[in-house]
């Protein structure tokens, strides 16, 4: 998978996560502007920890392979 592809693989996963998170809630269809900053620090929260572990995965399937993701996460 190149950078972009896994770019776009990412970005489309943490857009699921925030979907469930929204659709869990009962707020899917709600314009973004109504919606908390707590509710906007959740779907951040659960788009950043679905990275972190797609990440992860990508650094143990191919070891020391991806050095920027590593510093990322370790640093």
């Amino acid at each position: 998978m190149t950078p972009d592809e896994w770019q776009a693989h990412v970005t489309r996963e943490a857009a699921k996560e925030i979907g469930k998170w929204l659709e869990a809630r009962g707020r899917l269809d709600r314009p973004i502007a109504s919606l908390r900053l707590t509710d906007l620090d959740a779907m951040a929260s659960v788009a950043i920890s679905r990275f972190v572990v797609l990440a992860s995965v990508k650094i143990r399937e191919e070891p020391a392979a991806h050095p920027e993701l590593e510093n990322l996460l370790m640093g």
